[in-house]
C-alpha cells in the first residue's frame, strides 16, 4: 500500500459506503452526491412533510406531476461512455411526515451519525433491533419486487421510482435514498453501463436493457437495502454476453454469501467475488463497497468486492451488512457524471449487481432481503451451477425457508 496502516484506517473509516466511492486504496474522493399540460396547484395542508426541498407541506404523489421538470447537472463538451444519457426529472417526491419517521438527513441531506474511527469496530444489534431490521428488510424486498414486475419496453425509470416511493410510504417506511446526501429520488436505477447510483428520469427502458434498481427503506428507524437485476423485455431480449454477465455476477454473490459465518474475515469476501468473475472474464469495481447497515444508512464494516488486506474486522453473530458486487464486462474503471451521482462503466460496457442486506447468526448467515412467496425467480437463480433456486441464508431456520420457498416457487415456474 501508499499509505501506511495508521492512514489506511483513517480513510477506510471516512465512510467509505455504497453511496461514497473509493479508489482501491481506500482512499475517498467526492461523495456521490417538455412541455406538460399545465394542472392544479396540489392543496397542502398544515401537517408537516418532506419534498422538493421544503418542509412546509404534505401532498399525495398523484399531485406530484408538474408542468416543470428538472434538467440535471451536466457541461455540453462531457464525454459521455455510452449509450445512456441524463433525462429530465420530477422534483422530489413528499413524504408525509406525521405518518412516517425520518431518518435524520431527510431536512438538510447531511447524516448525522458517523462509523466508528477504526473499521474493525462493528455494532452488534441486539435482539429487538434485529427484529426491527427484519421487518425493514421485509418491506424493502417487498417494494423491490413490485418495482421488479413494472419493468417493461416504454416505462420510465422515474414512473418506476414513483411506484417505489408510494410503496415505501404505503408500508409506513421512508424512502431511505431520498435527499441522503441530497440524492433526489427514492432508489437508483442503473441501466445498462451505469455501475450504480442512476437517477431515475424520462428516459424510457428499452427491450434487452439490463436495469439494476436499489430499494432501501428505513422503518421503524432501521434500513433495509437490496438490489435486483431485471432484463428489460424478459430473458429473450438479452444476448448472449449480457445472459453471462448476469449469471457470473449473481453466481459469485451467491459465493461470497455462503461464505459469510461468525469468525471469517471480511476482508477475504473480496477475493471470492474477484477470482470468480476474472475466471469468467469480467471485472470487478474496486471504487464502491458494501457496508454495514442498520438504524445509519452506511456504517461499518466496509465490504469490498476484490482482493484486499485491508483490516475491516472478523465477522459475528449479530453483525448485519450488505454485500453488493459490481460486475463489468470490461474494465472496471468509471466515469462520473457531471451530476456528481450517476457512475457509469468507463468504457461504456455493461455494469451489472445484486445486494442483500445479511445477519449473522451463531449458526450461519441470513438475508434479511431474502425473497418471499410472491417474489419472481429469474433465469440466474433457475439455471446457477452455484445454488440451484431462490438463496435465503445458511443458518438452519433460513436453509429450512429456503427449501419450502423453493418447493412452491420452482414448481410454478
Amino acid at each position: 500500500s501508499y499509505y501506511s496502516k495508521a492512514a489506511a484506517v483513517l480513510l477506510l473509516a471516512a465512510s467509505a459506503t455504497a453511496f461514497v466511492p473509493t479508489t482501491s486504496r481506500g482512499v475517498s474522493l467526492e461523495p456521490l452526491c417538455m412541455n406538460k399540460k399545465k394542472k392544479q396547484r396540489p392543496k397542502v395542508n398544515s401537517n408537516k412533510g418532506f419534498g422538493g426541498g421544503s418542509s412546509s407541506g404534505t401532498i399525495t404523489s398523484s399531485a406530484l406531476e408538474s408542468d416543470m421538470l428538472i434538467r440535471p447537472k451536466t457541461t455540453s463538451n462531457f464525454q459521455y461512455a455510452g449509450s445512456i444519457r441524463p433525462g429530465l426529472q420530477t422534483p422530489k417526491r413528499i413524504v408525509p411526515s406525521e405518518k412516517i419517521k425520518f431518518p435524520d438527513y431527510a431536512l438538510d441531506g447531511q447524516p448525522k451519525n458517523r462509523p466508528a474511527l477504526f473499521p474493525w469496530v462493528i455494532e452488534t444489534k441486539k435482539p429487538e433491533e434485529i427484529e426491527k431490521m427484519r421487518a425493514s428488510g421485509r418491506c424493502a424486498r417487498e417494494v423491490l419486487d413490485l418495482a421488479g414486475r413494472a419493468v417493461r419496453p416504454g416505462i420510465t425509470t422515474d414512473e418506476i421510482d414513483r411506484i417505489v416511493h408510494e410503496a415505501s410510504i404505503e408500508r409506513g417506511a421512508y424512502p431511505s435514498p431520498l435527499n441522503y446526501h441530497n440524492f433526489p429520488k427514492s432508489c437508483c436505477t442503473s441501466v445498462n453501463e451505469v455501475i450504480c447510483h442512476g437517477i431515475p428520469d424520462d428516459r424510457q427502458l428499452q427491450e434487452g436493457d439490463i436495469v439494476n434498481i436499489d430499494i432501501t427503506c428505513y422503518l421503524d428507524g432501521y434500513h433495509g437495502d437490496c438490489s435486483e437485476m431485471f432484463v428489460v423485455g424478459g430473458e429473450d431480449a438479452v444476448d448472449p454476453v449480457g445472459k453471462r454477465l448476469l449469471q457470473t455476477t449473481y453466481d459469485c454473490w451467491v459465493k461470497a454469501l455462503n461464505f459469510v459465518k461468525p469468525g471469517n474475515d471480511y476482508k477475504d469476501i473480496g477475493a471470492i467475488i474477484e477470482d470468480h468473475v476474472t475466471r469468467e472474464g469480467f471485472t470487478t469495481v474496486k471504487s464502491f463497497c458494501g457496508h454495514g447497515i442498520g438504524s445509519v444508512f452506511h456504517t461499518n464494516p466496509n465490504i469490498l468486492h476484490y482482493k484486499n488486506s485491508e483490516p475491516a474486522g472478523k465477522m459475528a453473530a449479530g453483525h448485519t451488512f450488505t454485500i453488493e458486487p459490481m460486475i463489468c464486462e470490461n474494465g472496471n474503471n468509471y466515469l462520473m457524471w457531471p451530476d456528481d451521482w450517476t457512475a457509469t462503466t468507463k468504457d461504456g460496457g455493461r455494469s451489472a449487481q445484486f445486494e442483500h442486506t445479511l445477519l449473522i447468526t451463531p449458526d450461519g448467515v441470513e438475508a434479511l432481503t431474502g425473497k418471499i412467496e410472491t417474489s419472481p425467480v429469474q433465469f440466474w437463480e433457475r439455471d446457477s451451477n452455484v445454488h440451484n433456486g431462490l438463496w435465503l441464508g445458511t443458518s438452519p431456520s433460513a436453509k429450512e425457508r429456503e427449501g419450502a420457498l423453493n418447493s412452491n416457487l420452482l414448481n410454478s415456474n
